[in-house]
């Protein structure tokens, strides 16, 4: 048996290190091959909330107060995922640059500091969570009946977050050797925990929000592990050692600059959760608080196999970049842009025809549905324009165009759905409405927007560097 074992595991190890020249074969069956278990990974480790909201949302009682404090909860976490993007998502596409360029010993450096700034902020963000949980929750749209319930569920997962930072944010650099199928097991074994302990918390020890949230820790926990295992082990070919996790203040700052894309990405989401939450409240009560838990649910996991393509293609294309293989880089970009208009059109169709039976996955109130199903339609509105998005954003990241990368987030979030989300209502009668459509206005222009930029400041440096 153990034989057996280890003839597998040098099979793997040599599939895996083959296909971690992406100088070399197809470009979209590398980016491919990446995204299919990147994409399920994906998939898997938005479970750990998901599935929190599904159990939540058929709770016996109180299930629509419930999820809305558990929506309540979504900025918090979603600034936590902002600060590990911003090392993680900062760290690895500037480790697959140095790795085309063969500077082997600059990648283990970037990867040794990008850990160790996880770590850090892991444990600062845990305590200032514990500091200032009451006055954010409330900042964030909490009603006296619907903050116990919020904070109930981050209490707990707070003591989870060093954890979380480590297993998302170096998870990157497993996909980065080519190590596709690990990464997807980093999640996976984190995931299918949360899954078989979350109802048996929430429903069979009767522990309600507080179940899911130490289902979610454990399951965190698991996934942190799994990754130090494997950054210790064999078949790693970057190790992670202590001499690499000296902080060298130049190589944080670059970690910083590509990552504060994926940082402002994220935070913004954050902000445009607030901004949601709070306006939805005062202008259709902490039903559409719940509503709106439900529609950002299904937008996570829609857009995930079209984000996941183009998240592949990074490493993909600045391997490629760093290499000088511009024709190879232009390849990638159309093949991922494609492809997710593609999806996201299917994607669009679906919701729009079965609207009422997705909104069923997270919830049984028939007032939350009825009110959901017009929320849905206006909301998924041409949803394709994401895939524009994905590719421009994803693209400034892989080639390192930092700045380009920050203002696109910016732009959308910021700039674009915030202000709307906040005037919109007020005009012409919309109310929740406007809410919901400031989603597809954004998507259009912002998509538009990063989309031709990226093709003229992308499409002119890959000419002059020639």
């Amino acid at each position: 048996m153990f034989f057996l074992i280890d003839i597998r595991q040098v099979r793997n190890i040599k599939t895996e290190n083959n296909n971690s020249d992406f100088s070399k074969g197809s470009v979209w069956k590398h980016i491919a091959s990446i995204a299919v278990p990147m994409t399920i990974a994906q998939v898997v480790q938005l479970l750990y909330n998901i599935v929190d909201r599904v159990y939540i949302g058929h709770l016996p009682e109180n299930a629509s107060y419930a999820l809305a404090g558990l929506g309540l909860t979504f900025p918090l976490i979603t600034i936590i995922l902002a600060v590990t993007n911003l090392f993680g998502m900062g760290g690895a596409p500037l480790f697959s640059i140095a790795r085309g360029r063969g500077d082997n010993s600059r990648a283990e450096r970037i990867m040794g500091n990008t850990f160790a700034m996880l770590c850090i902020w892991g444990v600062i963000l845990m305590i200032l969570c514990f500091v200032f949980m009451k006055p954010l929750l409330y900042l964030f749209g909490a009603s006296d009946i619907t903050y116990p319930y919020a904070a109930e569920y981050m209490m707990i997962y707070s003591f989870g977050i060093p954890f979380s930072m480590i297993a998302t944010g170096m998870n990157g650099f497993i996909n980065a050797q080519g190590f596709a199928k690990s990464g997807m097991a980093t999640v996976l074994v984190g995931a299918v925990t949360n899954i078989i302990l979350d109802p048996v918390f929430i429903f069979i020890f009767n522990m309600g929000v507080a179940g899911a949230a130490l289902a979610t820790i454990i399951s965190q926990f698991l996934s942190a592990v799994w990754v130090l295992s494997f950054f210790r082990g064999r078949r790693t070919m970057f190790r992670l050692n202590k001499n690499d996790m000296k902080i060298e203040l130049p190589l944080i700052k670059e970690i910083i600059g590509l990552g504060t894309a994926g940082f402002v990405m994220n935070a913004s989401n954050g902000l445009v959760q607030i901004a949601c939450n709070t306006t939805l409240k005062s202008t259709g009560g902490d039903i559409y608080v719940s509503i709106m838990t439900v529609l950002s649910s299904l937008r996570d996991v829609t857009s995930l196999p079209a984000s996941g393509l183009t998240n592949a293609s990074q490493p993909v294309l600045g391997f490629n970049y760093g290499a000088g293989e511009y024709d190879r880089v232009k390849s990638g970009i159309k093949f991922t842009t494609i492809s997710g208009v593609i999806f996201m059109l299917l994607i669009w169709f679906v919701l729009f025809m079965f609207p009422e039976a997705f909104m069923r996955i997270f919830t049984a109130d028939t007032e939350i549905i009825s009110k959901g199903v017009p929320a849905l339609h206006i909301y998924f509105f041409g949803i394709f324009m994401m895939a524009f998005q994905f590719s421009g954003q994803s693209t400034f990241v892989g080639l390192g165009f930092s700045k380009h990368a920050v203002f696109f987030s910016m732009l959308r979030k910021v700039i674009i759905v915030v202000p709307l989300t906040l005037i919109l209502p007020h005009v012409m009668g919309l109310g929740v409405n406007g809410v919901f459509l400031a989603e597809p206005i954004s998507n259009f222009i912002g998509g538009t927007a990063c989309f031709v930029t990226m093709l003229f400041t992308v499409g002119h440096r890959l000419k002059t560097s020639k």
